[in-house]
């Protein structure tokens, strides 16, 4: 048997930090949740400009979960295979991944992807140029009866038009920044990677009505398919998907039971093949969607291009 792949993995402000330990290095859950061929083996505590204090909560988590930690990112460099970038805030993704695209190391970098498409072209120019692969994604994408619902020999035929749904709730932003709804980058992000696990890429336009309970954001795709989220606010906000296809509609509540063991599968397959089991032209419209999304959400609902190129 190959000997793990040797991970690190920076910034412990999110719960996501423990919870993919706990399943790599096969530890403190059930075996049924234990994924083989990783493990993380050396972390960073990092920093966050909007979760600090969950760093020091989580910090003695993973070091019991069998973790070396370090002071800084750059004593990762030469002694993993792969990286994990979990800070919570996408916009710093960019800064935290830079050293380790420079120096070749695939990344994993966790949900929200970016905060703006900007930043995630950036991204993908250096994975580009260094020749270091990176996988951003939500992990409701595995969740195995969409996974089964989306094959292409489905009995209810082609995909034309879909809609999903999950809390969306309003996030703040950094001390000193101004107040912007980046809801949709994070829990919000979930039903928009369901409805790209349904739809594929090839949004042209977006149209958001929000309210103080949600933002309704619908878009249209170039060969004419439309498609609905619902990032909730306001009363039940369930995780679930519609998608409707030639033959027939098909409705499903995702349970988030196995969605960390199942896009752990995922995270292992990349390191292991080196190539992102999502189109990463993909995740860069999923940006460019929310980003609309926002954009005409503040403007009262007017239809807003995607800007990809």
């Amino acid at each position: 048997m190959a000997d793990p792949i040797r991970l690190g993995m920076i910034d412990f402000d999110t719960s996501h930090a423990v919870e993919f330990t706990k399943r790599l290095n096969q530890l403190q859950t059930t075996p049924d949740q234990f994924v083989e061929g990783a493990r993380i083996i050396l972390a960073c505590p990092g920093s966050s400009r909007i979760a600090q204090s969950r760093i020091a909560e989580y910090t003695p988590a993973i070091k019991a979960l069998g973790v070396t930690l370090v002071d800084k990112p750059s004593d990762l460099l030469g002694k993993v295979d792969g990286m994990l970038i979990e800070s919570l805030e996408g916009e710093m993704h960019l800064e935290k991944a830079r050293p380790f695209l420079q120096a070749g190391i695939p990344c994993f970098i966790d949900k929200p992807f970016t905060g703006s498409v900007d930043t995630a072209k950036a991204i993908l120019e250096l994975s580009t140029k260094h020749n270091a692969p990176v996988f951003s994604s939500s992990s409701l994408r595995f969740v195995p009866e969409l996974v089964q619902m989306c094959k292409s020999n489905t009995p209810a035929g082609p995909a034309v038009g879909a809609f999903s749904h999950g809390p969306s709730p309003f996030h703040e932003p950094p001390k000193g920044e101004p107040q912007r709804n980046i809801g949709l980058y994070h829990y919000g992000i979930h039903p928009v990677e369901v409805l790209y696990t349904i739809m594929g890429k090839g949004c042209i336009e977006v149209v958001n009505l929000r309210t103080l309970g949600s933002d309704m954001v619908t878009g249209r795709w170039k060969d004419g398919r439309t498609a609905t989220i619902r990032g909730i606010r306001q009363g039940v906000a369930p995780y679930g998907c519609t998608r409707f296809g030639m033959k027939a509609a098909e409705t499903l509540t995702l349970s988030t039971k196995v969605i960390y063991r199942e896009l752990l599968k995922q995270v292992v397959r990349f390191f292991a093949e080196r190539k992102s089991p999502v189109d990463p032209l993909e995740t860069l419209e999923i940006m460019a969607f929310i980003e609309a999304a926002n954009q005409s959400g503040d403007n009262h609902g007017r239809v807003q291009p995607l800007a990809t190129s």
